[in-house]
């Protein structure tokens, strides 16, 4: 027991000295008998035992021993028998491996088996008979069976004893291969007529404790003389053969000779061995000594055998000899693979050099025949790392990418190098698990929709779509709005986009008429961590709806005053140009595209006096005026639109047929109603016009207050020694009126209705006709006033200059330049224009006509309320921005701003045509600078 401590002390140390843990047990433990404590000697945590999954790996058939994980301790798992487990090689030991997981772990753990005497010295046969001539010379020998004792060591077969010991003793010869040769030795003659038949008792034991023994009992016959005993011809013998002999092979053969003759002399040849298998591999012929292969080689299991030869003669002598056959190894095992650890699944994101599973190869052949090389596909971004003589490390050997392949079915071919090279290979499936390494990407860069104006809320607009090349989570794309703004709003108020299906829906109602398209950017965004996003652009166009009527901008339509009517000399020709009804459609395209229509009733003899252009809404007659035309004509115009369905607006244009004022009176036109509200106006308008005076009056002394203020301040800055600065009052007219003012010539006129008289300051360069209702039963005499208010008019406050055209927004074509050689109506605005042409498009602007003027051709057509001088080309783009020459205001496709100054003109007009009489002519006042434009008029008139 002693000596079993020290040798596991002995064994303990020199495997921690080899990097390895080496326990000693003895055979025969019972199940569950504690080996050693595995996580301690070996230096690991026993919750990494089973973090790791430890395993135990041995290249037994048998698993005797079992790892508990829980404890790390090393228990016996199924009983050991040495003698099964190892024969008679000692030392005898179990070779474990250990196995750990995530990381991958190795260790090596050898656990020595320790003999114990379980096995007695035991004989193949029970009785042994020999033949022994009387004549048999003392010292003759004779060849017992040997015990066989499957223990080791002190356990094993220590001695023989032979009992009784009167004629023979025991002789004992050790062998090459540590056995012994078991003779008896003849040390007494033997006399058959005495004794014919001994009885001996072969006696083997071993050293164990307690001792044990066997006995075989050895009969002897005694037979006549028998002198020679046979001899072999050499003592050993010596056989190659290869392992992969079939059966049948002819060994080898052995020959003995005695030189008795007769029977004495006849040699028999028979094997001996006891203790192994060699009987049931070889046999040998008993006559001529031939050996022969009746069983199968394994250089693997035994790789050389001994055979023991005996001869024997009929007088019972015999002889013996060795016949020892070395086994010759051949390639006949391919490399079996054992996967001791492997990974199923792997990160993309992985080092190179990552460990992914452990192979154990084993090739019982030797030397070439049993190295072994692994090998796999040279395109798989892996390699085979040998890390000791049967093991194996596949790894890692560059970046993975799952996008690009998400499996690997990696075949690893083991091989060795034999002459004949035999392989076996295994397949291994690796997953390869995604990382957040892929941005999602839009199908596009930039999208564009259209939508019709007028749509319904949460109307689709458009599908954005993003994939992304990763899996599972990092794959799942949600789709976000980026705020912004648009148009001075926030974008989150006119669109929203589905977080996962990434429709984007319209919010509220688009009108094409306040925006026509805005762009916003939405980003797309994967669930992985960190996220990952991009972004795509989406424009969205509104598409126009006829959604709006058209709007009438001349005739101006009002509904205090009265109605107003086009003149018409009854000597105008066929094609006069009556007026233009002008009309605008805030929409686009075809839907404001307009066409004019008029509806009148034409007498079945004569035929319709007046027709409508239908793209450009001029009125012009179609025949010539006749006596039986009424005086009165009243005409509806339809304006209607392309669009579908088309809209449309009506304006009503009254149309005077007359040569004269006189012939024409505002009551045909106006009715009970409208003339009281223009003496409830006439009254209105005398009391506004003393409020004035009286406010100018006050201004006036205050003004003289002012200067005589100053005056007598200059004079005392006079009388000191001060610097003084002059101060000279500005002067807001011109003397001449060439730029910018008035002239200085006032005529005063004065118009008394039946009610009201009304006193107005008229400039004498234009006559004044109106249609007035007030008194149904004839024009009315007027008195005639002039004053010169020459000396006032440099305290007169010049007009507001906003009602001219600078050079840069003035209407017509842009860039246009107009010369000479630009017709009429279709360049731009002369310039400059003179004082002449603003006074009379400022009283144009004021609703004033002239009963004397006619409507020639090149003008507008816009009643006799525009001179001569204003022509097509002053015409402003309704499409745009409307402007009235002479007034501040300005029309545009607001409904609201053309509301605001509908009014303001109606009050314009009620309040000037309540002023307004029916004055004489006037002489005209002093001419202006002429331009190029008035001189070719004044050449044409007075060719004329």
């Amino acid at each position: 027991m002693k000596r079993q401590v020290l040798l596991f002390v002995w064994a303990y140390f020199v495997g921690s000295l080899r990097g390895q843990v080496t326990y000693s047990i003895p055979e025969e433990l019972s199940r569950g008998s504690l080996v050693g404590n595995i996580a301690q000697d070996l230096g690991v945590d026993v919750k990494r035992l089973k973090s790791g999954k430890a395993r135990i790996y041995t290249e037994a058939n048998a698993d005797f021993t079992e790892l508990l994980r829980d404890s790390g301790v090393l228990v016996v798992r199924e009983r050991i028998d040495r003698e099964a487990l190892c024969g008679q090689t000692t030392p005898c030991a179990l070779h474990l491996q250990v196995t750990l997981e995530d990381p991958i772990e190795f260790y090596t753990v050898a656990v020595e088996i320790q003999d114990i005497n379980d096995n007695a010295p035991a004989f193949k046969k029970d009785e042994m008979t020999f033949k022994i001539s009387e004549s048999a010379a003392i010292g003759a020998k004779f060849v017992l069976e040997r015990a066989v004792d499957f223990d080791v060591g002190l356990n094993g077969l220590q001695g023989y004893s032979l009992e009784p010991t009167g004629h023979f003793h025991l002789k004992l010869q050790n062998q090459q291969d540590g056995s012994k040769r078991v003779e008896m030795v003849l040390q007494k003659s033997l006399d058959r007529e005495a004794e014919k038949h001994h009885s001996l008792i072969l006696t083997a034991t071993d050293g164990g404790e307690p001792q044990l023994k066997g006995t075989m009992r050895v009969k002897i016959d005694v037979l006549d003389a028998n002198d020679n005993a046979p001899v072999f011809t050499q003592e050993i013998y010596r056989v190659t053969v290869m392992e992969t002999a079939p059966k049948g092979t002819l060994i080898t053969g052995v020959s003995a000779v005695d030189a008795d003759q007769g029977s004495n002399g006849k040699v028999s040849y028979s094997i001996t061995n006891t203790a192994d298998d060699v009987p049931g591999i070889f046999q040998i012929d008993t006559e001529n000594g031939v050996v022969s292969l009746t069983g199968g080689l394994d250089y693997e299991k035994v790789h050389h055998y001994e055979i023991f030869v005996q001869a024997s003669d009929d007088g019972g002598l015999t002889d013996s000899c060795r016949i020892i056959v070395e086994v010759t190894d051949t390639n006949d095992n391919a490399p079996v693979i054992n996967v001791m650890s492997k990974t199923s699944s792997i990160s993309e994101n992985s080092t190179p050099g990552t460990v992914v599973t452990i192979f154990n190869v084993q090739d019982p052949d030797s030397a070439e025949n049993g190295q072994v090389a692994c090998l796999i596909d040279e395109n798989l971004p892996f390699l085979m790392k040998s890390t000791s003589k049967k093991f194996f490390s596949l790894v890692t050997d560059g970046d993975l990418d799952r996008e690009g392949s998400s499996e690997y079915n990696i075949s690893v071919m083991c091989s060795d190098e034999g002459a004949a090279s035999l392989s076996s290979s295994v397949t291994l499936t690796l997953h390869i698990s995604d990382v957040n390494d892929n941005p999602p990407v839009f199908e596009r860069s930039s999208y564009e929709a259209h939508v019709a104006e007028n749509n319904a809320a949460g109307l689709s607009v458009v599908t954005l779509k993003a994939r992304d090349a990763d899996w599972g989570q990092n794959a799942r794309v949600s789709y976000f709005l980026e705020e912004e703004d648009v148009h001075g709003v926030a974008v989150s108020s006119l669109v929203s986009v589905h977080p996962e299906s990434g429709v984007v829906r319209a919010l509220r109602s688009f009108d094409y008429e306040q925006i026509q398209s805005f762009r916003f950017n939405v980003s797309a965004r994967d669930s992985g961590s960190p996220p990952l996003s991009s972004a795509a652009a989406v424009r969205v166009l509104i598409r126009d709806q006829n959604d709006n009527a058209p709007q009438v901008l001349y005739p101006v339509q009002t509904g205090g005053s009265g109605p107003h009517a086009e003149m018409v000399p009854r000597s105008a020709d066929a094609g006069y140009l009556v007026t233009k009804v002008v009309a605008v459609d805030v929409d686009s395209g075809q839907n404001a595209w307009l066409s004019y229509k008029v509806q009148q009733k034409s007498s079945p003899d004569r035929g319709a006096l007046f027709e409508v252009g239908l793209h450009n809404g001029e009125m012009r007659t179609v025949r010539q005026v006749t006596d039986k035309d009424a005086v009165k004509q009243r005409l509806t115009v339809v304006v209607e639109d392309n669009g579908q369905p088309s809209r449309s607006a009506t304006v009503v244009v009254n149309v005077a047929l007359a040569d004269g004022f006189p012939q024409v009176l505002r009551s045909e036109f106006a009715g009970e109603d409208e003339r009281e509200a223009d003496e409830r106006l006439t009254f209105y308008l005398v009391l506004a016009l003393a409020v004035v005076s009286f406010l100018f009056v006050v201004c006036l002394l205050l003004i003289i207050s002012v200067k005589v203020y100053r005056w007598r301040q200059s004079r005392v800055l006079y009388g000191s020694n001060l610097p003084v600065i002059p101060y000279y009052p500005p002067r807001y007219s011109d003397t001449l009126g060439t730029a910018g003012t008035l002239p200085h010539v006032y005529n005063y006129e004065a118009c008394a209705t039946a009610k009201s008289h009304v006193t107005n300051t008229q400039a004498v360069s234009q006559s004044l006709v109106s249609v007035d209702g007030a008194d149904a039963d004839g024009p009315h005499g007027s008195e005639q006033t002039s004053g010169n208010f020459s000396q006032m008019s440099t305290l007169q406050k010049p007009p507001n200059n906003d009602w001219r055209f600078n050079q840069g927004p003035r209407p017509g074509p842009s860039g246009a330049a107009g010369g000479p050689e630009v017709a009429m109506g279709t360049g731009p605005w002369p310039q400059p224009p003179t004082e002449a042409e603003q006074l009379q498009a400022l009283m144009a602007a004021a609703n004033v006509s002239d009963p004397s003027g006619t409507l020639g051709p090149g003008t507008m057509g816009l009643s006799t309320r525009y001179s001569p001088q204003f022509t097509l080309q002053h015409v402003p783009d309704y499409r745009q921005n409307v402007y009235i020459p002479g007034s501040t205001a300005t029309l545009t496709s607001n409904p609201q701003q053309q509301q605001q100054q509908q009014q303001q003109q109606q009050q314009a007009v009620a309040q000037q045509a309540g002023q307004q009489a029916l004055p004489p002519p006037q002489p005209e006042p002093p001419k202006a600078a002429q331009t190029p434009a008035s001189k070719k008029k004044s050449t044409k008139k007075e060719k004329k």
